[in-house]
């Protein structure tokens, strides 16, 4: 998927090219007094503005409805990091373009947050079934871990702590209300868990099907166990002895439900359903905003619709 390295290098390089002839700069907002953050993508612009709220200024470099693990940043968003006082990465490989754009960047006063500091990552290994994956084999190149932590509610809460202290040191005035912040968000996540661990260890059946496997911190969470058309990163269609190995595999477990996703085709889905005699619902997966919920709220949609696929 990412043949990328020489292109990606010209790109940077035109980029800066352009930024200097130009010597203008996309400025984020500067005048108000807040901090000015640039986020790789939805789920991290969530996480900021629930702890940031009115203390930030938040720019995505992933547009809405763009597949992440495929993009590449593009000159406007080399300018606003030029601005930028932080970029919030998930990391964990999920933005294989980070390392050349931070270099590109001249910026000596942005500070870079990894979220993924202090995560116990999932290895991505046939071992462990590639997160029970079912289909085409992974061609990405960083195979290593699962980079979908902020699927999993006790990552999230790890991930928002991360950016939380980051916050408090670039603005320490106000780090009794990022403090506060992250304590309200923190709770919201532990109660949804905590409501969500007692139903779902209540049941005996622990498998869902998923469009591609991005749910396996959830299912650490909660000792689920997805079953995925498509593997971590999203590579392609499964071949039709891996598709009746999927249909043979639901119909053996008595699986109904065929979960579909917005950002990945509906198609093998539907298709799998019609086989199995089942239906398709939708689940989030928070690349990008969807139906216009919030973290918390879409988290809430996707444990509910996965219990009750499983009672």
């Amino acid at each position: 998927m990412f043949k990328k390295v020489i292109s990606y290098t010209m790109i940077i390089i035109i980029t800066l090219s352009l930024i200097g002839c130009s010597g203008k700069k996309e400025e984020i907002e500067t005048q108000n007094g807040k901090l000015n953050v640039v986020v790789s993508f939805y789920a991290m612009e969530e996480f900021v503005k629930e702890i940031g709220k009115d203390k930030v200024n938040v720019y995505t470099i992933i547009p809405e409805g763009v597949e992440p693990h495929d993009f590449e940043p593009k000159a406007k968003d080399l300018r606003k990091l030029e601005n930028a006082d932080m970029l919030v990465l998930n990391g964990a490989g999920m933005e294989h373009w980070s390392k050349d754009v931070i270099k590109a960047v001249k910026n000596e006063k942005l500070k870079v947050i990894d979220t993924s500091q202090g995560v116990n990552l999932i290895n991505i290994s046939e071992e462990n079934g590639d997160s029970s994956h079912i289909g085409s084999e992974n061609t990405h190149e960083n195979l290593g871990v699962d980079p979908h932590l902020w699927l999993g509610l006790t990552t999230a809460k790890i991930q928002s702590e991360n950016i939380k202290n980051a916050l408090v040191e670039l603005d320490n005035a106000n780090s009794k209300y990022y403090e506060e912040n992250y304590v309200a968000f923190a709770n919201e996540l532990d109660n949804l868990y905590k409501d969500y661990k007692v139903k779902f260890d209540s049941i005996a059946n622990k498998n869902f099907v998923t469009g591609h496997a991005t749910f396996a911190y959830l299912c650490r969470d909660f000792n689920l166990n997805q079953i995925s058309i498509e593997g971590v990163f999203a590579e392609g269609e499964p071949s039709p002895k891996k598709m009746k190995e999927l249909t043979d595999l639901c119909k053996e477990k008595n699986i109904k439900t065929i979960f579909m996703e917005s950002l990945v085709s509906p198609q093998v889905s539907e298709t799998l359903a019609k086989e199995v005699d089942g239906k398709t619902a939708t689940i989030y997966t928070l690349h990008s905003k969807e139906d216009n919920l919030s973290y918390l709220e879409s988290m809430k949609s996707n444990l509910d619709i996965i219990y009750n696929s499983l009672k």
